[in-house]
């Protein structure tokens, strides 16, 4: 479900933003864990399930605490926090994380990845090592990329089959640069919005549309706003998972060794959570009769946004592309 944010809980967060990363009491060690979306979302559910795994694995001396839907500010605001030690964890989204390291975002490329396990066999070998070693360069500590899905688009005026049914429409998109390339390849007008005020914008009709993994759809509910479901599949987007530099720096390394087994085993339930999520919404969907879902012409899509992918080849980071297509291949 949707945390609301009362006052309590704002003042709650910056609490804990004005305290110190990590805390040590006793052998206690506390420490917070915020993300964007809701806590029905498989990223809060996963993160909820890897505070417990913490608790067991220290026997009840590690305690995370988990701060959902953007409690502690949106991506771009919880990404400073962890740079100036004032958050210990998040699991952030790929289009600001970009911002700091410009290569994340070509993990977004449209038609990269043929299937989700193809997209974790590249960042969990040398690719993904390579962006961790970008990522410890602007103070972050990766944890692992968890999988933020398959996208597709939802819309509330009309079925997506071809390229050009985008054309007249406002598509938001997050604020990742290969997905709005993307999308304006194929005709559509691009608008960035918090992932937290996305709900409210389609209700309003501040955009017609957006693009997100079924799961985000069914867990922020947008499915309510937008009647369109059509299965373009049309890339695969990580959440990585990052420290703090200062909270990592301040754990002894026995600590640091359970945090990677924890971090490790929620990564693998994450990208578990998101295959099933593809599967069971996709059969609860079919069976709306509020919403109509539609598979897209996936080879006409292919052909109108091959131009991004080879477009990003030109650009600084275009030997990290080169790299990237290789590992896929």
């Amino acid at each position: 479900m949707n945390i609301a944010i009362t006052r309590r809980a704002a003042l709650a967060g910056a609490a804990i933003l004005a305290a110190p990363a990590t805390l040590r009491a006793q052998g206690q060690v506390r420490l917070t864990l915020a993300h964007g979306t809701a806590a029905a979302n498989p990223r809060g559910v996963t993160a909820e399930r890897m505070a417990a795994r913490l608790r067991e694995l220290s026997n009840g001396r590690i305690e995370m605490r988990v701060a959902h839907a953007a409690q502690l500010g949106d991506d771009v605001a919880m990404l400073t926090a962890l740079r100036t030690g004032t958050l210990d964890m998040s699991v952030n989204s790929q289009g600001p994380t970009s911002s700091l390291v410009p290569e994340i975002a070509a993990l977004g490329l449209p038609f990269l990845f043929p299937d989700a396990p193809a997209a974790y066999r590249v960042v969990d070998g040398p690719v993904g090592q390579e962006l961790a070693t970008k990522l410890a360069a602007v103070g972050l500590h990766s944890l692992g990329f968890w999988d933020n899905g398959i996208r597709h688009i939802t819309n509330r005026r009309r079925a997506i089959n071809r390229p050009e049914d985008l054309r007249g429409l406002r598509i938001r998109t997050p604020a990742d640069p290969a997905t709005i390339d993307t999308f304006q390849a194929l005709g559509a007008a691009t608008q960035q919005i918090n992932f937290s005020e996305l709900y409210v914008a389609l209700q309003q009709g501040v955009v017609d549309g957006q693009e997100n993994p079924l799961a985000n759809i069914h867990a922020s509910k947008l499915h309510e706003v937008n009647r369109f479901i059509s299965l373009t599949a049309h890339k695969w987007e990580c959440s990585p998972f990052l420290a703090s530099r200062a909270a990592w720096g301040r754990l002894a390394e026995a600590d640091r060794a359970l945090v990677t087994q924890a971090a490790r085993e929620a990564t693998e339930h994450n990208r578990m959570l998101m295959q099933q999520a593809d599967v069971q919404l996709l059969a609860e969907y079919r069976g709306m009769s509020s919403v109509e879902v539609n598979v897209a012409d996936q080879a006409a899509f292919r052909a109108a946004t091959a131009g991004v992918l080879d477009a990003w080849q030109n650009r600084p980071i275009g030997a990290f592309v080169r790299q990237l297509r290789a590992a896929v291949s």
